[in-house]
């Protein structure tokens, strides 16, 4: 049984009757472009009561910061916004700056995405916190104010407090900001806090960290919460109810349960088959949703997906489908024609997105199993100095630290750590080709060491790299065809030829040999992504050093991505070194994993070994914090939360470096920890793995919290 959900008219402003915290009431927000207005948000309705965590979700582009900036009325004055706002029944829409500036961190807070720009960088965190104290309560002294900062900050988990509350955000981490915005969110107690992509920069183990706080600080304020993400995963663990955003409008809401379990909109279950799950990641493909969102200065008639929709009829390219209710339970409802189909099972949710097929054996490359790259103890240490006349050396940067592993022909290594654990320069030192400060690097059994200049540019055209940012790696100044080609050019290539081998690397993944007199600003986030790899396929190397490559994607653009690296692979016989910080992406694609913490590996082995029976504490913390994207899952499953950030590759740490953080460390006795402080482990042989830890027979003394 279903039925249209109508927008509410709007009644006079400031006598709205709401039974609810928050309620957006058919809510359009357009932003004047020389080419043409922008409608960015589209109509949007939703609530939230008192203590609710509800989750809003969407690809780039989709609406979610803009509907959120429209609640705090941070939006630009150029902006035009229809519709309504109501908070606590009266209506925020047309109201002065200064009654705004009173609600907001006293009714309605928000925690913004990157906290080093939101953070003003020449007051002190104390001081920033006590603003935002005195600004609501006129009467509050200054050493109050100072002294609940300090409270502040030692609620959401700053250690040292009294010392950090006098640091500048320049000088505290990225967990360590969002932490500090966080405090500044909860200072004044507020009804409602709005966490915009709160994790989005952070590594996992931060995250986990991030999101603890932030339940904690709904439990201390008893506020709702808006999260608005596009980690599916995130939400799943945390919400109670859902929206996704698509175009700029809802296109499906309902109990986190019930979205998860049984999408009935198929851009929603597209998102969720297209994301890896660490709990599933490797067995099956992706599936990647086709096509890029729609440009919302040019929305054509219809359903703004029907173009990526693969049960789209005509109906659809017609007709814009409002919300429709579903089995009249009025908090779920879905914003498709063909939606009675899906509910009924004539639809079948599993067969709306057919699972891509493995490359075929006749199609597949004959691959020796032999090492195509050999790194042996490699270092890289950088000297600390200060002055700036007289420089003099302070101490040692170690950012790499004796890191040792194999590449097998036709293989994946995953390198995986957090951020600052060195996987960059590991890298970095491989590409360069030359003699490394300390350690060897051989490629195709050639030692680069013993490289002469000729040698080296030849054995360029083995080793290639795709790097983080497709549109920061392209020169936006030339066409693709000069983009792929250039490294035929550096190689000498004589341009027939040249122009050939272009038109066939594109084609070899997913474009249009036809597109290669366009701009890079001309192509989709995952065209331009197929395009730097299509340049490291194009001198036919045997290993491609891929950096981060999906990371900087939406996740059903990523899917496309990682299926087309897997099919190359089949078909080319290409050796990966894969760096990221996504764990369900690595467990996706790769054969081998190693895990990388303050410029050492710390444990490595089959990727199946290492996921399923982790030997390291840190590789049991990291993968504990990721987020499955399954309510049922993810909220049975416990956390390891590790305490404080990834330390400064100067410190100088005896024995373990890790275990200053190390929760396995805590559980043993004076013995066992005189051992971690005085020895730094050497890696040895543990139920499969290589792990570098004194106690790995003893890891399952240490169990999620």
């Amino acid at each position: 049984m279903t039925d249209i959900l109508t927008s509410s008219s709007t009644a006079q402003r400031g006598t709205v009757q709401s039974n609810h915290l928050l309620e957006v009431r058919d809510l359009s927000v357009t932003f004047p472009q020389p080419g043409g207005a922008v409608t960015a948000v589209r109509g949007v309705n939703y609530h939230v009561d008192k203590g609710e965590f509800l989750g809003i979700v969407g690809e780039s582009g989709s609406g979610k910061s803009v509907s959120s900036l429209a609640v705090m009325g941070l939006l630009p004055s150029s902006a035009k916004v229809t519709g309504d706002i109501l908070f606590e029944g009266k209506s925020l829409l047309g109201r002065s700056d200064k009654d705004l500036s009173k609600l907001r961190g006293e009714g309605i807070s928000i925690i913004f995405q990157d906290p080093l720009s939101a953070l003003t960088p020449v007051y002190t965190i104390g001081t920033q916190i006590a603003e935002a104290l005195q600004l609501h309560d006129g009467k509050l002294s200054k050493l109050a104010a100072n002294a609940r900062a300090v409270e502040l900050l030692k609620i959401v988990g700053i250690p040292n407090a009294e010392r950090r509350a006098q640091a500048f955000p320049h000088e505290f981490s990225g967990g360590m900001r969002q932490r500090a915005m966080i405090a500044i969110a909860i200072a004044n107690n507020p009804r409602l806090i709005i966490a915009d992509e709160p994790t989005t920069a952070l590594d996992v183990t931060i995250q986990a960290q991030i999101l603890e706080v932030l339940q904690k600080a709904k439990e201390l304020t008893g506020a709702a919460v808006v999260l608005i993400t596009h980690d599916l995963g995130v939400v799943a663990g945390n919400a109670d109810r859902l929206a996704v955003m698509y175009a700029g409008r809802i296109v499906e809401t309902g109990t986190v349960e019930q979205v998860f379990r049984a999408p009935s909109m198929p851009y929603t279950i597209g998102l969720l088959r297209s994301m890896p799950n660490l709990a599933t990641a490797g067995h099956t493909r992706l599936v990647p949703l086709e096509g890029r969102p729609p440009q919302l200065s040019n929305l054509a008639p219809g359903c703004p997906f029907a173009p990526r929709c693969p049960v789209a009829i005509d109906a659809c390219l017609t007709t814009e489908p409002p919300l429709i209710k579903i089995n009249d339970d009025p908090l779920n409802a879905s914003a498709c024609l063909r939606v009675a189909e899906i509910e009924a099972g004539q639809l079948k949710r599993g067969e709306i997105y057919p699972v891509p097929a493995p490359v075929a054996a006749a199609e597949r490359a004959d691959v020796v199993p032999e090492n195509v790259m050999e790194v042996y103890s490699l270092k890289r240490h950088f000297p600390l100095s200060k002055g700036s006349i007289f420089k003099h050396t302070i101490g040692t940067v170690r950012a790499v630290d004796g890191v040792s592993f194999e590449i097998k022909a036709g293989q994946t290594l995953g390198l995986v750590g957090e951020s600052g654990c060195g996987k960059s320069t590991t890298i970095m030192e491989i590409l360069e080709l030359a003699k490394p400060q300390t350690g060897k690097v051989i490629i195709n059994g050639r030692d680069v060491a013993t490289l002469t200049a000729k040698e080296r540019r030849a054995l360029r055209q083995d080793i290639q790299v795709v790097f983080q940012d497709p549109m920061a790696s392209l020169d936006p100044r030339l066409p693709v065809q000069d983009i792929v080609g250039e490294p035929l050019t550096v190689h000498r290539v004589p341009a027939t030829e040249r122009l050939k081998k272009v038109a066939d690397v594109l084609e070899l993944v997913g474009l249009d040999p036809s597109m290669a007199s366009r701009y890079p600003h001309e192509f989709s986030g995952g065209q331009r992504q197929r395009i730097g790899i299509a340049r490291a396929l194009v001198t036919d190397p045997k290993i491609v050093v891929l950096d981060e490559p999906v990371s900087a994607l939406d996740v059903s653009i990523q899917a496309g991505v990682i299926n087309l690296l897997q099919d190359l692979q089949e078909k080319l016989g290409l050796s990966y070194l894969f760096v990221a910080h996504d764990l369900a992406v690595v467990r996706q694609i790769a054969d081998d994993v190693a895990v990388m913490y303050l410029g050492r590996i710390v444990e490595s082995g089959p990727a199946e070994q290492i996921f399923d029976n982790p030997q390291h504490p840190y590789t049991r913390a990291l993968l504990s914090a990721v987020p499955v994207p399954d309510p049922a899952v993810e909220r049975s499953r416990s956390r390891i939360i590790l305490d404080g950030d990834l330390p400064s590759p100067t410190e100088d740490i005896t024995g373990c470096n890790f275990r200053t953080r190390c929760p396995l460390y805590r559980l043993m006795d004076e013995t066992g920890q005189e051992r971690c402080r005085n020895q730094d482990p050497e890696q040895r042989s543990v139920n499969g793995s290589e792990v570098a830890c004194h106690h790995a027979e003893r890891i399952d003394l240490m169990t999620p919290a």
